[in-house]
Parts: structure tokens; sequence; C-alpha cells
């Protein structure tokens, strides 16, 4: 028996070249999108005995001209558009919208968007942002309950002393990029009612603080060698954890320090955060504010006997602030970070001065 030739849609049939229909007719499969599978048979070369196969133009062969000469791959790959480059300083209107946001424009090419941080640090300017005024307000307010607390009694300046403990470790945590980080904070937070614990229990002695910090780096140690992060990251969370925790016990040197140089260090302190905030060129914003401080340290002295030694004492404590001040405005931090590191560093960096030349002028 010779074999018949097949076009395409099933077994051969002669009657079908001159245009008549057979006698009888071979049961037709039912038809199937393509990707699907028939079913209902049970014998794999049975469905395909009946498998009809496709010859008619589909939307491939109509929308794509066939390849009938292999291409190079010169001619194949994929190249963005170019677009011409705007001077640095000006913005192209299309991308008027990209610039406003604060974000580089969208690209086709893969490129990702740069943060403002990085944006600054490409063109060579300063990734610095001051808290402004209303954190200034709110460090000002708590400076202020600090000074009126440290008049009436001890235990009255646990109360805003817990507060500025709190703010610190979470603002900390924040300002290094580090959120949630809830271990951390709540560990720097103990740390620092720890520290406030021993220092009523050994008679307000500086040592308490100096123990708490060295018992809480050995917490922290053991806290991150547990942790099955990558050994940078856990390197990273250690000195986030242990800088945080040292910052919010150091705070506890208001509690160790005397009441009357509590008051002025803490008025000098809100004085000088105020007077920075003000919109002045940064050379005479630091110098407004260290002057403004040591004013506010002579009126506060003459107050609680401390005389024109508190000049000194109110600019040592701003100096310190002012620092704090500046590390909470680094790398474009967010306005949780202002309202919580720039709220609180000013304070807590300026506990030591306020203890050290308390106890040197009394």
């Amino acid at each position: 028996m010779t074999n018949q030739p097949n076009d395409g849609y099933g077994p051969y049939d002669p009657y079908r070249s001159y245009g008549q229909q057979p006698q009888q007719q071979q049961p037709q499969a039912p038809q199937a999108w393509p990707g699907q599978g028939y079913q209902g048979y049970d014998d794999p070369h049975a469905a395909q005995q009946y498998t009809q196969q496709w010859q008619g133009q589909t939307w491939e062969t109509q929308t794509h001209q066939p390849v009938s000469a292999p291409v190079a791959a010169e001619e194949t790959a994929y190249l963005p558009p170019q677009t011409p480059q705007t001077p640095q300083g000006h913005v192209a209107p299309a991308d008027a919208g990209a610039a406003a946001s604060g974000y580089g424009p969208a690209t086709v090419g893969g490129n990702t968007r740069v943060t403002d941080a990085q944006r600054a640090r490409a063109e060579g300017r300063s990734p610095i942002i001051e808290p402004g005024m209303q954190p200034a307000a709110l460090t000002a307010l708590l400076g202020l309950l600090l000074a009126g607390a440290a008049a009436v009694g001890t235990y009255a300046l646990l109360v805003p002393l817990v507060v500025l403990q709190a703010v610190t470790a979470a603002g900390w945590f924040r300002l290094n990029g580090m959120w949630p980080a809830r271990q951390g904070i709540a560990l720097g937070f103990a740390g620092a009612l720890a520290a406030d614990a021993a220092l009523l229990a050994s008679g307000r002695s500086p040592s308490a603080i100096l123990g708490t910090i060295g018992v809480w780096v050995l917490l922290a140690l053991v806290l991150q060698l547990r942790s099955h992060a990558d050994p940078d990251e856990r390197m990273y969370g250690l000195m986030a954890t242990v800088a945080a925790s040292a910052l919010a016990i150091v705070a506890g040197g208001y509690l160790a320090a005397a009441a009357d140089a509590v008051t002025v260090g803490a008025v000098a302190v809100a004085v000088a955060v105020l007077a920075r905030a003000l919109p002045l060129p940064t050379p005479a914003s630091v110098v407004v504010s260290l002057l403004a401080a040591a004013g506010a340290g002579i009126a506060a002295g003459s107050v609680t006997g401390l005389g024109t030694s508190g000049a000194l004492l109110g600019a040592g404590a701003a100096a310190c602030a002012l620092i704090g001040h500046r590390v909470a405005s680094y790398d474009y931090p967010s306005r949780f970070v202002h309202f919580t590191a720039g709220v609180a560093l000013p304070l807590a960096a300026a506990a030591p001065a306020v203890y050290v030349l308390g106890r040197a002028l009394a």
C-alpha cells in the first residue's frame, strides 16, 4: 500500500481536489484553541491523528515581516531614544514636574531615581537640611520644662527628662535610616531608665552613668551576635544601638548636675536653638546663637545665684547644643527626624557640659 499525500487537513481524500464530497466522512476532533490540549482521548496517538494544523494567516504573519536572512546583532539591539542634555542648572520643560517632586526624570533606559542626598553630592552641594523653626520651638519648650522642673525638685525633673531620653533614642535610629527598630529603641530607652534609677539610688553620682553605658554596650553586643543578619548589617546595627543608648543615658546628666546649673543650661540651650533657626547665614547664625545663649545664661544666673558665671555655662551648653543640632541636619533627613532627633539632640548633647561646667563654677 502506497503512502498518500497529506495536505494538513487530515487523511488524504481524493474527492477533495475535484470538488466532490465523500460518501463517508471521518469523525472530526473538536477544535481547540492554540495552547489547549484535547480531552477525551485515552490514546495520545489517536489524539495526534485528528489534530488540525493551522495554515492560514495569523496575527504574527500579518503584522511582522518574515526574516529571510540572519540579522546582525547590532540591528536587533534596543537603543533607547537619545535626548539632548540640558546645561547644568536648567531643567527641560518636560522634566519640570519630575524636578519639582525632588526626583530625577523617569527614563526608559533603566536608570534608577536618585535621592536628594545623592543628587546634592553629585552636584557638589552639601546634603544638609536644618530642622527649622518648629522643631526649634519644641526644643525650647522642652528646655524650659527642664529648667522649671529642676527648680521644683529632683523627681519633678524626671518627667521631662524621661521624655527627652525616649525621643533621643527614637530619633537617633531614624536619623541613621533604621526604621522600624523597636528592639534597638527599646534597649536604648531601657538603658536610660536604668541610668536614672542608678543615679537616684547612688545619690546622683556620675559613676552610675558610666557603669550603665558599659553594661548596655555588652547587652547590645550580645544581641547583635545572636542576629542572623549579614555581618555588615550587624555591625551597623551594633553601632547605632550603642550610640542611641549612650546618648539617651548621657542625657541623664541633667539629673546628676546641680539644680541651678540645669536651670541656666536649659534656658541657654532654648535661646540658642531659637536663634539658630533664624534666617541668617550659617556663620552669623552660630555667632548670634552663642551670644544669645551667653546673655540668657547671665539672666538665668542672676536669678539662681550663679551671677556672671552663668554666661560661661550658657555659652558652653549652647556650643554642645549646636553640635547636636548640626548632627540632626545631616544627609537630607525627613520630617520625622527633624521632630525627634532635631528636637532632642541639642538638649542631650548639652547635658555633659551642664554637669561639668556646673560643678566647676559652683
